[in-house]
């Protein structure tokens, strides 16, 4: 560690910055204690850290969170939020009033930081995610925005073992994100003990050596040694740097430094755990501003004003090649459009996207916890990120995609080669479960398009929608069954067959549209009057035809390439549950194990094809069990 910048830093001036410190540590102490519960001691252990950042290398208009100069702080050790509160109330942004309702009803201090604070990007406390978020933000500032805001990220060391934490280092380190800074903090003790690593940094920076970081380690309570690491961080050019910072949890009160068993608990008492910092202070620390920055965002516009690729009825054309085509015509006429791929672009036809606007298409490999994070750190500054990947690997970003709910985040996924239909490849890569794990996600959208021109719609229409939204598309070619340019609402269906004297209901999205077309047909041969509807949109799902439906038919048959459990089936379920009039209803979905065969293969012995939909309908009709 050099000296020269940490000779320059008056005593005076280390002082202050130790005060402000220990008014970040009481000020964590007394939220905790009023609120009876938090976690003070792993706030305390970075509190010199934060103290420094916040008086001396953060450039942030607390006045004007969006100004896009501001640099990004994400707290990744979300628990830590006492002394996120206690710095919102050094630098005049909250006041003591509010910092003590931490954690009660109706309070903006949550337990764990969420956007409900205008200075907070996304919500943290689920460990591993700040990093890889941070990651998305700092390619944002270096690649779209061109604007040289920089991005911190504090973590704790528990987390670094999250697989999730070395994907965004390894992408951080492809990406020559320099703009970009870690802070470690190394306190030693996790929840329920000692960290796999205690205090050896040492062995924290070799990790991140390996993945191309510029690593310093210091001691994280000496203010002289985290400025001029914080000022090296900021000189350093080509990598992101990490900064490993050996703390003690709990730091400055001896009934609760670095001892075991206190975390997630107020200190035994307050009272004297404040006389020993030294009792409350009211320090007020004015924040550097941001340089000035254009804002260079452009201005979005409506998907209205875009014509989507036409595909002409009867043509044969896979629901995936319709959303790549899709997308890159939108990218035309919707500059804040980027598109993220996990190494599948061809499988997804995001590639369509990729040759049309290079400059805002982004590769992350196979890595779909970095390739969800960098979506919600991109939406953070208004772009409109779609992420493509197979449909079965987002399950390895659940936990993402859960969060990214809680962040408010407008994010746009779309899973390919979904379902049995695939054919050979076996049920590895067959989703199976993707529209139930996107249904339970608060406030998500989710779209199940059958052919070309409807997915190409959707795909529109999904860049003005807030929140998780998700589109399924298939491998196989499909028949093109709607005309160029017609519009689907989302929360809407089409009722593609339907008679006054029906007896049955079917009801499908996706592949198993087309089988339930034929369906109806078989079903007519035998004197069987069937409607057919098509639920493209899962979530949120057309109750109003459904009951219509059930109204007048009395029978529904439910068609999915998807297991029974919380797919289309049960959307419907939940849409009738409510009419009281008696409706018998057969859920034809995949029941077992699929193994290797061709797609019509693998629809019929899965029982999802058109025969087996007609069986269903028909045993209903006929007042059949089956």
């Amino acid at each position: 560690m050099s000296t020269s910048f940490a000779m320059e830093l008056r005593q005076d001036v280390i002082r202050e910055l130790q005060e402000t410190a220990q008014q970040l540590r009481v000020d964590s102490v007394r939220s905790t204690a009023a609120a009876s519960s938090g976690h003070p001691t792993s706030s305390m252990s970075a509190a010199d850290l934060m103290a420094v950042l916040i008086a001396r290398h953060l450039h942030y208009d607390f006045a004007t969170p969006r100004a896009p100069g501001n640099d990004h702080l994400i707290l990744s050790k979300g628990h830590a939020s006492p002394l996120y509160y206690a710095m919102l109330r050094a630098v005049g942004a909250i006041g003591e009033d509010e910092l003590l309702r931490y954690r009660t009803v109706g309070s903006r201090l949550e337990g764990h930081p969420t956007p409900r604070l205008p200075w907070v990007d996304v919500a943290t406390g689920s460990l591993g995610q700040g990093l890889p978020i941070g990651v998305g933000l700092a390619m944002t500032g270096k690649s779209l925005d061109r604007l040289p805001y920089r991005v911190w990220v504090l973590c704790g060391d528990s987390e670094l073992t999250e697989g999730s934490v070395w994907e965004a280092a390894e992408q951080a380190s492809y990406s020559r994100l320099d703009n970009l800074t870690l802070i470690a903090d190394i306190n030693r003790l996790g929840q329920r003990g000692p960290t796999r690593h205690g205090w050896d940094t040492g062995a924290y920076a070799a990790r991140f050596r390996a993945f191309g970081w510029h690593t310093v380690e210091i001691d994280g309570h000496d203010i002289a040694e985290i400025d001029e690491a914080f000022a090296d961080a900021v000189r350093h050019a080509g990598e992101p740097t990490v900064i490993l910072a050996r703390t003690r949890k709990g730091r400055g009160v001896s009934a609760v430094e670095d001892k075991e068993g206190m975390h997630g608990k107020p200190v035994p008492d307050a009272a004297e755990a404040i006389r020993e910092l030294g009792g409350i202070r009211d320090i007020r620390v004015a924040v550097a501003p941001p340089a000035p920055a254009p804002v260079t965002l452009p201005r979005a516009r409506s998907a209205a004003t875009w014509r989507p690729p036409a595909y002409q009825p009867g043509k044969m054309v896979a629901t995936r090649i319709a959303f790549g085509q899709a997308l890159a015509a939108l990218g035309d006429v919707r500059p804040e459009v980027v598109a993220l791929d996990g190494e599948v672009s061809d499988s997804t036809c995001s590639g369509f996207f990729e040759r049309a606007h290079p400059d805002r298409f982004f590769q992350f490999y196979i890595a779909e916890q970095q390739l969800v994070a960098a979506a919600v750190g991109m939406q953070i500054r208004g772009w409109i990120p779609f992420a493509a990947t197979l449909a079965a690997f987002f399950t390895r970003a659940y936990d993402f995609i859960r969060m990214a709910a809680v962040s408010r985040a407008s994010i746009r996924l779309c899973g390919s080669d979904s379902g049995v239909s695939i054919g050979q490849d076996g049920p590895s890569q067959m989703a199976l479960e993707d529209l139930a794990a996107f249904r339970a996600v608060h406030g998500s959208t989710v779209l199940c398009p059958c052919d070309a021109n409807q997915t190409a719609w959707l795909t529109g229409a999904m860049a003005d929608i807030s929140g998780v939204s998700y589109l399924r598309t298939c491998r196989a070619d499909t028949p093109v069954i709607y005309q160029p340019g017609e519009r689907f609402e989302v929360g809407g269906s089409r009722v593609l067959r339907s008679a006054p004297d029906d007896q049955v209901t079917l009801v499908a999205a996706g592949t198993t549209v087309h089988e339930a077309l034929a369906a109806a047909d078989l079903l007519a041969e035998d004197g069987i009057s069937a409607r057919v509807i098509d639920a493209y949109s899962v979530k949120p799902i057309d109750a109003v035809a459904l009951r219509a439906a059930a109204a007048q038919t009395g029978r529904i048959v439910t068609a999915e390439d998807h297991w029974p459990e919380g797919g289309l089936g049960d959307a419907v379920l939940s849409a009738v549950a409510a009419d009281a009039r008696p409706l018998a209803v057969r859920k034809v979905a995949v029941r077992s194990m699929p193994g290797s065969a061709t797609p019509d293969e693998q629809l019929q012995l899965a029982g999802i094809d058109t025969g087996a939909i007609a069986s269903a309908a028909a045993e209903l009709v006929n007042g059949r069990d089956g």
